[in-house]
């Protein structure tokens, strides 16, 4: 069975909208687009190659495709190589073209597709972004791990890793460290439903 792994740059207040820079996802009147780039150092770099550093594909919901399928195959650093490797799935149910390399459509049920892939042999699937799929596998328990990149900012509105309605879930801590920046780097793991009082 593969594991699906979150991947999500959040405020300190749980936003993870447009972290990457001012276009990336104004919707609903988001004004803060970029707000995780003044962040980056050597540390949080070190995090994101070891994260790309095994074998992995994508899960990814259409608009973070679109986002990075415009960006990544005209990159040539170790991210785009990796990214550029990786098979890309992508829930989608309006595109039914996709050109980045080695992408491929996922559509219907999206539940019991992404469980078919889960159980299908191959590296782990990582999830970029893609807030809206994001919430449907957390809403399905289908999320393995969550590594939450911390930024200390408060953003105040925006789409959140966790939006009202996701089922109440304890998360276990398994590792964590911080970046000369202020960033936290936390790997939780679903640790099942909260408990009794």
């Amino acid at each position: 069975m593969r594991q699906i792994i979150a991947i999500t740059q959040v405020s300190v207040d749980g936003v993870m909208q447009g972290p990457g820079g001012p276009e990336e996802d104004p919707r609903n009147g988001f004004t803060h687009g970029g707000w995780a780039m003044p962040f980056g150092d050597d540390t949080l770099h070190q995090a994101i190659d070891e994260t790309i550093s095994g074998e992995f594909d994508m899960l990814l919901g259409r608009r973070t495709y679109e986002i990075f399928a415009r960006y990544w195959p005209n990159q040539r650093n170790r991210i785009a190589k990796a990214f550029n490797k990786a098979t890309k799935y992508v829930v989608t149910r309006s595109v039914d073209q996709l050109d980045w390399e080695t992408s491929h459509r996922v559509g219907g049920d999206v539940v019991d597709e992404i469980r078919r892939l889960k159980a299908s042999n191959g590296p782990e699937l990582h999830i970029w972004g893609s807030s809206e799929l994001l919430q449907t596998l957390i809403g399905a328990d289908l999320v393995d791990e969550y590594r939450m990149w911390v930024a200390p900012v408060v953003l105040g509105k925006g789409k959140r890793l966790f939006e009202d309605g996701v089922p109440p879930r304890g998360l276990s801590l398994v590792a964590t460290r911080s970046t000369p920046k202020g960033v936290l780097l936390n790997t939780y793991r679903p640790a099942g439903p909260l408990p009794k009082v």
